[in-house]
């Protein structure tokens, strides 16, 4: 399918929840917090309200991205299963390598969610969004995803998806 679908693709950039301090172990292996935890589950019932569930799902090999998603998948509710990719590449990609990906994703997926890690995130997000107003939410990704924090945009066309191609339709930054 060319051109993209009626209504547009929703792109999901998710930064992973809350994870534990360091305390010695690779970053690789930093497991979730019990704050990280609650937080995953929070946004799998919010995207599950907002009718937000992915037919896809790239995820950061990071200890921490893995269980975000599963404990976001948990609370999405009953919904057929996701493709799901663990990929290595994710952990350590900035934005262009985050394009080059989400360019290669199949035009009948309508949703995706991407879960991964700071500033790729919002950086990523910033720069495919439209710069055009409103641009309110946009300011806000410019000082970065928090823990758990989410950035939906609405996307035309993912193998042409580049700077200022998509449309912004909301932050999500979850407090607690």
């Amino acid at each position: 399918m060319t051109g993209g679908r009626p209504g547009g693709h929703r792109l999901i950039l998710m930064r992973h929840a809350k994870a534990e301090a360091s305390n010695g172990i690779s970053d690789e292996l930093r497991p979730l917090a019990l704050a990280g935890r609650r937080q995953s589950g929070d946004v799998g019932a919010r995207l599950a309200a907002a009718g937000l569930l992915p037919e896809r799902v790239l995820v950061s090999s990071a200890v921490r991205t893995r269980q975000t998603w599963e404990l976001v998948k948990s609370s999405l509710g009953d919904l057929p299963e996701p493709e799901v990719d663990i990929d290595d590449a994710i952990y350590d990609a900035g934005p262009r390598d985050l394009l080059r990906m989400l360019a290669e994703v199949d035009e009948r997926v309508a949703t995706l969610l991407v879960i991964g890690h700071e500033p790729a995130m919002s950086m990523t997000a910033s720069m495919i969004a439209d710069p055009r107003p409103p641009v309110g939410q946009l300011a806000s990704l410019r000082t970065g995803l928090p823990t758990a924090g989410i950035a939906v945009l609405e996307v035309t066309d993912w193998s042409a998806i580049g700077q200022g191609t998509c449309r912004l339709l909301e932050v999500w930054r979850h407090d607690r």
